[in-house]
Formats: C-alpha cells, structure tokens, sequence
C-alpha cells in the first residue's frame, strides 16, 4: 500500500507522540529516583549529560544520514534505541555502589540522548515533505508550514507534560524498576507503526557530502546560535533546580511536582500550537519574521529577573512560582514556535534533514549546557533559594545573549535566495 505525504507525515507524528511520553516520563523517573537515593543536584545534572551531548552528536550526524538514507531509518533507529535504552535501566538498584549507578544510567541516557533527537529531526523533518508552497502562492505555503510546525511542537510539548505527570504517577505506583519497563513494552508497540513508511521519505535524490553537515547559510547559522542561547535559558532553571527546589523547600510529593511541572508543559504545548492562532487574533495575519524573534525574546528576558527578584525579597515561594512559570510559558512558547517555523523558512525541501539537524545540534548543545549549569549553580547556591535566584539570573542572562544573537538573523527571502 502506497501512503501519501500526509498519511507518511501522520505516521511520523503518531510515533513520536508516543515516543514523548517515554521521553517526559524517564525524565522525572531518573531525577525523582535519584534525588531519593540521596544525589545531590549535581550528580543529577551529570547523569543527563551524556544524555545531552549524545544529543548534539546525533543532530549533527542524524541530518546527514538522513538526507542519505532517508527519515524512515532515522526513525526506526530511534525508536530501537529508546526502547533499548529503558529495558537498560530496568535492573538497576539501590544496593548498586554510586559509581556504577552513575556511570550505567549515563550510559542508558547516553542511548536515549541519541533516540530522542533521530526521533525530533525524523518528524520535523517530515513536515517539509508535506507542505510545499507554489511559486505563486508562497505566502500562503509558508502560512501554512507555520501552521503545521506550530501543531507539531505544540503537542509534542504537551505530550511531554503528561510524560511528566506519567512519570511521578509510575514511580509511585510501581516504582522505578517496573515503570521503565512498561514504558519500553508501550513503545515497541508504538513502532509497529512505522514498519509502513517507504524508504524513500526525506532522501535526497544526491547523495550530499560529508562537509554538508555544517550549514553555509547565515540564517540557519544565526538562528542556532539563538536556539541555543534560549534552550540554555529553559534548561538552566527548569530541569534539575526547580524539581529539587519544590521538594527540597516547599516539601512537594514527587507525583505533585511531576503533575505541576507537566501541567506547566502541557500549557506551554498548548501556546505553542495555538501560536499562529494567537497571531491571527492580535491581527497579524501574515507568517512570523526576524523581528517577531526579537520581540519575544526581548520580552522573556525580563521573565527570571523578575522571579529572581521575587524570590530574594521574599514574596510567597508557592505564588512567584506559579506566576512566573505561566509567564514564562506563554513567552517561551511562542519564541520555540517561531524558531521552529524560521528554520525551515531558512531552508529548501531537499536540504531539510541537513539544516533542521544543524539547527537541532545547537539545541541539544544548549540543553546540555543548561543541564549542567542548573545542577552545578543550584549547588553551589549554598542554599535552595540562593541557588534557585542564581540560577533565575542565569537565566536571564541566557536569553539576553539569544536577543543579541537574533540580531543578525537575515530575512527568510533573502535567506533563501543567496
């Protein structure tokens, strides 16, 4: 049976939705279970940096393999890993010593570093396959991929949000050890799916050189640097700091942090896909540009500042918290939406795999950077409000440097015609 773009493109989208909800979950499993164990937020942050800087690898690498072989092996691959990877941490135990507790799961996350990203760039990949704008139609083409890069991260967003809610619920409920292994058995059904994608989706009729794993484009290249400047901002607060901060200081039960950290995503998700909507409402009904990037970011910079602010003069921790994740939520949100339609604005169909790689490697290195930040500058805080204010002013900090990077960023047109 031939599948058509749109049918090869739900196909895509329906495994790496599933493929999410591992991904969220896993991530409060390790971080929850840990912390329990008596880790401190350091050693946390290093049991994700393989993690993350498989990540950078793998999107680096996956973008060209991909334009080789084509997104159905990328995907395949992925998939494999990830359920690879979780059957992995199935026996591990208190009893083990830190060291090698250490080292395997880093080695586990090493694994799922590489599957999550072969799975992103697999699936934003595709979208380029299905929405392809006619000469004399280009605007309402790229209205449209806005649109569909808009519902992809959105959903993938929330998804992992109730990925997180999963994983506190899981770790409560069956505990570390049989958790992961439910999730592997889910997934592998989930693969079952693709096994009816062609071979032929997202490969480029030639075959590029290695060399073309680095972008020559100065608007792929200027908005990476953005992208990883901004993930870095997110990360360096978000993933080890803030789950230890709402147990630690506000004595928060793991599923209550992972139901209010996932409601915090699925929000954040639900911005993101309703971003070309939000636009349409404030009147601008035209596809986002350059400086649609730096009004958004502009905007978020003052977010952490101000929850730092918050926190040092000592305002109600349950309030300034909620307040300025929804802030910080709604900003964001719209800036990855516009980052993630901008990128493939800066590139053509038959370089896509190549360039949202190249575009993917930053921000997996952005991650990875704000992961180790987050755990180290909590640490070293002395204190958990210390530590969380001089993570928030990282933060900040963060976004700062992705505004003055988006200066530079040139028009798609004119991207697209040098």
């Amino acid at each position: 049976m031939k599948l058509s773009a749109l049918q090869q493109y739900s196909v895509v989208t329906a495994n790496y939705w599933a493929f999410t909800l591992t991904d969220g979950a896993l991530r409060m499993l390790v971080v929850f279970h840990f912390h329990a164990l008596g880790y401190s937020t350091l050693e946390i942050a290093l049991l994700f940096l393989f993690y993350e800087f498989f990540g950078v690898i793998t999107n680096l690498y996956g973008g060209w393999i991909g334009a080789r072989y084509g997104l159905r092996l990328t995907l395949w691959v992925g998939t494999l890993l990830q359920i690879l990877a979780l059957l992995m941490l199935i026996p591990v135990a208190a009893t083990w010593p830190k060291l090698l507790s250490v080292v395997y799961v880093m080695v586990a996350q090493a694994i799922s570093g590489v599957a999550k990203d072969l799975n992103k760039m697999s699936a934003k990949s595709a979208i380029k396959t299905v929405v392809t704008a006619s000469p004399e139609d280009s605007q309402k083409g790229e209205t449209q991929l806005f649109k569909w890069v808009a519902i992809l991260t959105g959903s993938k967003n929330a998804l992992k949000g109730v990925g997180f809610f999963l994983g506190g619920v899981l770790l409560t409920a069956f505990g570390f050890n049989a958790a992961v292994g439910w999730m592997a058995a889910g997934l592998a059904m989930a693969f079952l799916l693709t096994l009816v994608l062609p071979g032929e989706i997202g490969k480029m009729k030639a075959k590029p050189a290695f060399s073309a794993l680095f972008s020559q484009s100065q608007g792929i290249n200027m908005l990476s640097l953005a992208r990883f400047f901004l993930f870095g901002a997110r990360d360096v607060w978000f993933v080890v700091a803030l789950p230890v901060f709402l147990e630690a200081s506000l004595g928060w039960t793991f599923w209550e942090i992972g139901g209010f950290l996932g409601l915090w995503v699925i929000g954040y998700g639900i911005v993101q896909g309703s971003a070309p909507g939000l636009r349409k409402l404030w009147g601008q009904t035209s596809s986002p540009g350059v400086s649609a990037i730096q009004f958004w970011c502009a905007l978020l910079t003052s977010i952490p500042a101000l929850l730092a602010v918050a926190l040092w003069r000592n305002v109600d921790v349950s309030l300034a918290i909620t307040a300025g994740l929804t802030a910080f939520a709604v900003v964001f949100a719209m800036n990855s939406s516009i980052h993630s339609y901008m990128v493939l604005a800066y590139t053509d169909q038959e370089n896509v795999s190549l360039n949202v790689g190249f575009y993917y490697m930053a921000n997996a290195a952005g991650r990875l950077v704000g992961t180790l930040l987050s755990g180290a500058i909590f640490m070293l805080g002395g204190s958990e409000q210390a530590g969380m204010q001089a993570c928030l002013w990282t933060s900040s900090l963060l976004v700062l440097l992705s505004w003055l990077s988006s200066l530079r960023l040139p028009s798609p047109r004119a991207s697209a015609e040098t």
